[in-house]
């Protein structure tokens, strides 16, 4: 990594997660704008992580690997805030990827940072920019471009990575889904020098309008997860019965593994 760390970050089932709040990640991405335009520096990137994140991490290495090279990843969905504060580290704070994109466009406005939307389904990041130039009058969208969902050939990656370098963005939001958007980021950074990469998921659709989100009520006491499990049952039910259960159940397992290592460990030191 190249740029200067967003923030101490706590492991939570192998995942290194930023304690950081939104205020702190959109300073940070302010910082590593101004660094990343010395020449040769390397693009960093931000993950906007959830539950599902994490557990479909457990069983796929490159999804893995992926987040591990992050510079910085966003305790995107409750149960991981809640985990780093079980842990100790209380300023850990919930910086969902629609919100964090919504302050950053809102700090745009002073700063002048420019935007490219990569990613959604057919004609969804062009939308997105729309919606957002109505929401945020002056705001510097640069590009999008939404790009097939079967993987795409040798020459269509090169004609995409051409595009985003050409617009001249500051800012790549990436939305192509976990883990693909992840894995997107680490291996193209090098080929996209100058900006910093982040990856939001269905931020895109959110704020296009095609999925309707929770309302705020929902959203700050941890519910979101329900309406988008009622929204979506077939699509949604693993992630919600299955995968979450399971990260409840590790979570509380590595908690009591560390607590009981600290115990040894001051017990040790108090025979000193």
């Amino acid at each position: 990594m190249t740029v200067e760390a967003a923030a101490e970050r706590i492991s939570i089932l192998g995942v290194p997660v930023s304690i950081v709040d939104m205020h702190g990640a959109v300073e940070s991405l302010g910082r590593w704008l101004r660094a990343v335009r010395s020449p040769g520096a390397a693009s960093p990137y931000i993950c906007a992580c959830d539950v599902s994140n994490v557990m479909r991490a457990q069983s796929d290495a490159q999804h893995m690997r992926a987040l591990r090279h992050a510079d910085m990843i966003l305790a995107d969905g409750t149960p991981l805030a809640w985990v780093s504060r079980l842990r100790g580290e209380r300023r850990t704070g919930r910086v969902p990827g629609p919100d964090f994109l919504s302050a950053v466009c809102e700090r745009s406005l002073r700063e002048g940072w420019s935007h490219y939307f990569y990613g959604g389904a057919d004609g969804i990041a062009g939308r997105l920019g729309e919606v957002l130039t109505r929401d945020y009058p002056g705001i510097n969208i640069a590009g999008s471009a939404s790009p097939p969902f079967r993987t795409p050939t040798k020459d269509e990656i090169e004609r995409d990575l051409a595009h985003i370098n050409a617009s001249g963005a500051d800012i790549v939001w990436v939305g192509l889904g976990c883990p693909k958007q992840e894995i997107w980021m680490l291996e193209h950074r090098a080929r996209l020098e100058g900006r910093v990469l982040v990856g939001v998921g269905a931020a895109f659709d959110f704020h296009s309008g095609r999925i309707e989100r929770a309302p705020p009520w929902m959203r700050e006491r941890g519910l979101e997860w329900l309406y988008r499990l009622l929204a979506e049952p077939r699509r949604l039910w693993h992630r919600y019965l299955v995968l979450a259960p399971g990260f409840v159940a590790l979570s509380l397992a590595e908690a009591a593994a560390e607590y009981g290592r600290r115990l040894v460990t001051q017990g040790r030191a108090s025979l000193r």
